[in-house]
C-alpha cells in the first residue's frame, strides 16, 4: 500500500506542500493570547438607586433581582454587593463552556420580567447588564500639559471622543474610564437654611425634576391643510439647565405677597464631576484611565496594533493643544516575549534534534530527511489547533517544543531501516531497501503512532479550568504524532529513495568530520557492547533482576 508513495515521490511530496499550505493558513487565522482562557463566563447587573443605602438597596433591588435570577440556565454561583453610595451590583459566574452570549440574553429576560417590581428611581436611573471579558488588553492614560484642562475635562473628552472609537475596533470586547468623572451639577443642601425656611428635600428633588428636564412643548394654533405653517407656532423649551445660575435661580417655593424662595438660598452649586471617588495620574499629570479588554477568540497583538493606529489617527486629527496620551499598560510585550523565548526554545531544540541525528546516523542526507518530515508535521497540527478552537499561547507552543523529540523519531526508524537493509546487502538500490524497509516497518510505524498518541488523547477530556490546559495541550501533542506517522509513511521513504546513496565499494579518502563520526561510532559500539554484556549478566539472575525493580519500586513510593 504505502509503496506507491515510493514509487511516485511527486504524489508524497504535493501531500506534504498541502499539508504545509492549509497550516500556514490556520496559523495566520490563530488567536494569539498569553494562556489558554480558563475563567468562566461572568455576567454583571449594575443598577443604581440614589440617595439609598445599603439596607434599602438590599431589600429593594438585589432581593428581587436575585430571586429571578436564581436557577438561570448554567449558572454556577452569584454574588451580589450594595454600598452606601447608591449602586448595588450582582455577579453572575457560569459553568466552564456556557456560552457567554446565550447567558447575556437568560440574563436580560430575567431581569426585564422583574424590572416591574423595582423602584420607580432605579428605573429611571438604568440597569446596566454587561458580560465581564477576563483577557486584559490595555490601559491608556490620556494626560494634557495644559493645566488648565483637569480630570474631568480629560474623563468627558475621552468618554465622547475616544470610547466610541475604541469600541468599534475589532477584537475590543471592553472599553471603559476608570472611574466616573462625567460633568455634572452637584448640589449641596444647607441644613440650618431648609429648616428655617421649613423646606424639606424633597420639595427640593420635585422642584428640580419639574424644572430641569426635557420635554416637547408642542405647537399653539390651528391646523388648516397642507400648508398650515402659518398660521401654527412649534414651542420651543430651553431643556435641562447647563449653567450654575440655571440651577441657582429654580423656585422652590412663592409666598402670597410674592416673595419667591430659590434653590441658592437653601444650597451651594457647583458645577463639577459626579463622582470623586477614583483618582488617576501618570508621570505626575492627572489623566483619565481607559481600560481595554479583549474579546475572546481575537488575537491580541493584532488588536493592539489597530487600537495604537485608530488612537495616532485621533490624535492627528482632534487632540487639542497640549493633550497627549501614554500606553501604560501592553499585554503584548509580555506576550511577545514570553512567544519569542518559547520560539527560540523551539529552534535551540530543532537544531540540537538535528545535530544529534547528524552524529547517530553520519551522513547529512539522512539528516536532512527528518528536519524536511519534522516541520511539515508541526506546521499540520495548525490545522487541527484551528479546528479545535485552541489558541496559539504558551501551553501550545511548550508542546510544540516537546513534539519535536517525538515526531522525528518515526522519521529516523524509517532511514535506519533503510540503512540496515543497505547494509546487510550492498547489491540492493535506494529504491528496492527503501520498500523492503517499509513494508516491514510500515505496521510497527502505525502501531508506535497510534500508541503514543492514545497517552494524550484521554487526558483531552479533563474537566475543568485545569482540564482546559491539558486539552490544548493534549491535542497540540496528539495531532503532531498522528501527523507525523502520515509524513513517516509518505513522504519519508519518497525522500529516502530520492536523497540517499547506495554504498560503493571503492573506498574513499574520508574528511576530517568522517573521522571524528568514526571515532564516536568507534566509542559508542564499545559503549553498547559492554552494557549488553552486564545486560546478559543480569537478565540470567532472575533474583537479582527483581530485587533491583523492587529497590526503584520502593525509593519512587518514599519519594
Amino acid at each position: 500500500m504505502f509503496s506507491k508513495f515510493i514509487k511516485r515521490p511527486v504524489l508524497s511530496i504535493v501531500i506534504s506542500l498541502v499539508i504545509i499550505f492549509i497550516g500556514v493558513l490556520a496559523l495566520v487565522g490563530l488567536p494569539v493570547t498569553q494562556l489558554p482562557n480558563i475563567s468562566p463566563p461572568m455576567v454583571n447587573i449594575t443598577a443604581e438607586y440614589p440617595g439609598a443605602n445599603n439596607e434599602l438597596l438590599i431589600k429593594a433591588v438585589v432581593i428581587p433581582l436575585e430571586r429571578a435570577l436564581n436557577g438561570i440556565p448554567g449558572m454556577k454561583y452569584m454574588t451580589s454587593d450594595a454600598g452606601n453610595d447608591g449602586e448595588a451590583s450582582v455577579q453572575i459566574v457560569f459553568n466552564l463552556g456556557t456560552d457567554p452570549d446565550q447567558a447575556t440574553i437568560n440574563v436580560q429576560n430575567r431581569v426585564a420580567a422583574v424590572t416591574n417590581k423595582l423602584p420607580p428611581l432605579v428605573i429611571r436611573e438604568g440597569i446596566k447588564i454587561s458580560r465581564e471579558q477576563p483577557n486584559m488588553l490595555m490601559y491608556i492614560n490620556v494626560y494634557s500639559k495644559d493645566p488648565h484642562m483637569n480630570e474631568n475635562f480629560l474623563y468627558n473628552y475621552s468618554d465622547i471622543n475616544l470610547l466610541p472609537e475604541l469600541k468599534r475596533v475589532d477584537g475590543v470586547g471592553f472599553a471603559d474610564i476608570l472611574g466616573n468623572r462625567e460633568y455634572a451639577m452637584r448640589i449641596w443642601l444647607k441644613p440650618d437654611k431648609m429648616l428655617s425656611y421649613k423646606i424639606s428635600s424633597e420639595e427640593v428633588l420635585e422642584a428640580l425634576n419639574n424644572q430641569s428636564l426635557e420635554a416637547s412643548p408642542g405647537k399653539t394654533g390651528e391646523s388648516s391643510g397642507k400648508r398650515s405653517e402659518s398660521f401654527e407656532y412649534v414651542l420651543k423649551y430651553s431643556g435641562r439647565f447647563t449653567t450654575e445660575d440655571g440651577y441657582k435661580n429654580i423656585i422652590l417655593r412663592a409666598s402670597p405677597n410674592g416673595e419667591l424662595l430659590r434653590l441658592k438660598d437653601v444650597a451651594d452649586v457647583e458645577f463639577g464631576s459626579s463622582m470623586y471617588d477614583l483618582y488617576s495620574h501618570i508621570n505626575g499629570k492627572p489623566s483619565a484611565a481607559i481600560v481595554l479588554k479583549q474579546s475572546y477568540g481575537s488575537n491580541a497583538q493584532d488588536v493592539i496594533k489597530n487600537v495604537k493606529a485608530r488612537m495616532e489617527e485621533i490624535k492627528a486629527s482632534s487632540f487639542p493643544k497640549g493633550m497627549d496620551y501614554e500606553i501604560s499598560y501592553d499585554v503584548s510585550k509580555f506576550l511577545d516575549a514570553s512567544i519569542e523565548k518559547v520560539v527560540h526554545t523551539l529552534v535551540e531544540a530543532f537544531i540540537l534534534v538535528g545535530l544529534v541525528v547528524f552524529i547517530f546516523l553520519g551522513d547529512w542526507r539522512s539528516t536532512l530527511i527528518p528536519a524536511i518530515a519534522v516541520p511539515v508535521s508541526l506546521i499540520g497540527s495548525f490545522i487541527f489547533m484551528q479546528f479545535f478552537g485552541i489558541t496559539l499561547n504558551l501551553i501550545t507552543l511548550f508542546a510544540l517544543v516537546l513534539a519535536i523529540g517525538i515526531v522525528v523519531d518515526d522519521a529516523i526508524v524509517v532511514i535506519e531501516a533503510v540503512h540496515a537493509k543497505m547494509e546487510a546487502d550492498r547489491r540492493l538500490s535506494v529504491l528496492k531497501a527503501t520498500q523492503l524497509a517499509l513494508s516491514e516497518i510500515g505496521g510497527a510505524i502505525v502501531a508506535i503512532t497510534f500508541l503514543m498518541a492514545s497517552v494524550f488523547i484521554p487526558v483531552a477530556f479533563m474537566s475543568g479550568p485545569v482540564g482546559v490546559f491539558y486539552r490544548q495541550f493534549s491535542i497540540t501533542m496528539a495531532t503532531a504524532i498522528i501527523l507525523s506517522g502520515v509524513v513517516a509513511l509518505t513522504l519519508t521513504p519518497a525522500l529516502c529513495a530520492i536523497m540517499l546513496k547506495k554504498h560503493s565499494g571503492h573506498p574513499k579518502k574520508k574528511a576530517l568530520i568522517d573521522k571524528a563520526l568514526d571515532a564516536f561510532n568507534a566509542w559508542f559500539f564499545r559503549l553498547t557492547g559492554r552494557y549488553q554484556k552486564v545486560m546478559d549478566k543480569v537478565v540470567t539472575r532472575r533474583l537479582l533482576l527483581f530485587g533491583i525493580l523492587g529497590a526503584f519500586c520502593v525509593g519512587t513510593y518514599f519519594l
